[in-house]
């Protein structure tokens, strides 16, 4: 299990650095190593924050970030990406001075530019390689034969998609492709950005900076229908003594050797919770039981609003 960082510096409310890099710090005494980031959280100051909270433990962590969104300024809206060979070195440069290291472990391309060729993209990145400025690649996100077609230039480590009880698409076409390839799977929001922790009771209670609100799942007759899916969850949960949070951790865990799930949190005691997940063995039977108890095809709702949905699947 590795730590999502995302939270920390925007999309979810207010963040306490304080506590964000004492979490961070946290993970070595869970034996969990593996910290995930991009450039385009925070506008670089989420890298900037685990930059600080590495610095002088370097070796004890694996670093993976992520290139290929453009904001409007700081903090703005997207306006595309941009998979560009002069923009992706640019952003690795820029990464790796924010970060303070010399060396990122896995550096994915954050989405596919459709106006540029995968291959020009994953040519540039496998120069990286070359230099020392990047250990291994990834993508995220990305449609099968644009992974074969990176995996052609350059080998892929590396699958970062959405992946969790209510976001089960990749099975269909993504797992075969990575697992025929030797490709990893990073699932990231495996507990729904939330949802699935059965602590979300009510679609008023996003704040501001709190992106969740705007998300179809979350709002409206989507939100009722889906609390009713976890309430099925939270009883399977109950009955396995553990909380509703770590049997969908579980889950994704069960579902793949390969799997390295990157729940995200900014506090401490959180992750805790998330660790003792990797305790829990479910079966064949605990498995196809909360499939059944949350269908994909009953969950409401779209995972992103329009334009970010148009992003994935490239």
């Amino acid at each position: 299990m590795g730590l999502g960082c995302m939270g920390m510096s925007e999309f979810y409310g207010e963040g306490n650095e304080e506590e964000s890099i004492a979490t961070i710090h946290h993970t070595l005494d869970l034996g969990i190593d593996f910290l995930d980031t991009a450039d385009v959280y925070g506008t670089g100051k989420n890298e900037e924050l685990v930059g600080r909270a590495i610095k002088g433990k370097r070796d004890k962590y694996i670093i993976a970030t992520k290139f290929g969104f453009k904001r409007e300024g700081e903090g703005g809206p997207l306006r595309g990406v941009d998979g560009s060979p002069a923009y992706a070195r640019q952003a690795c440069e820029a990464s790796l001075k924010r970060l303070n290291i010399e060396t990122i472990d896995l550096y994915y391309l954050h989405r596919v530019d459709p106006n540029v060729p995968i291959e020009d993209t994953v040519g540039e990145m496998a120069k990286f390689v070359a230099e020392g400025k990047v250990r291994f690649l990834g993508l995220s996100e990305a449609a099968p034969k644009t992974i074969r077609g990176a995996h052609k230039v350059h080998p892929i480590s590396a699958l970062q998609n959405e992946y969790s009880l209510w976001t089960r698409e990749p099975e269909k076409e993504i797992f075969p492709t990575i697992h025929e390839l030797g490709i990893g799977f990073v699932p990231y929001s495996p507990l729904g950005r939330g949802f699935l922790t059965g602590t979300i009771t009510s679609a008023d209670s996003f704040g501001s900076g709190d992106n969740r609100g705007n998300y179809p799942r979350f709002s409206g007759e989507n939100f009722n229908k889906n609390i009713a899916l976890v309430k099925n969850v939270e009883a399977i949960a109950k009955s396995k003594g553990c909380t509703t949070a770590q049997i969908a951790l579980a889950y994704v865990l069960a579902k793949g050797i390969d799997f390295v799930p990157i729940p995200g949190t900014k506090r401490r005691k959180y992750l805790d919770q998330n660790a003792a997940a990797i305790g829990i063995d479910l079966t064949e039977s605990d498995i196809q039981q909360l499939e059944s108890a949350m269908p994909a095809d009953e969950v409401a709702g779209a995972r992103y609003g329009e334009q970010a949905l148009a992003m994935v699947g490239r």
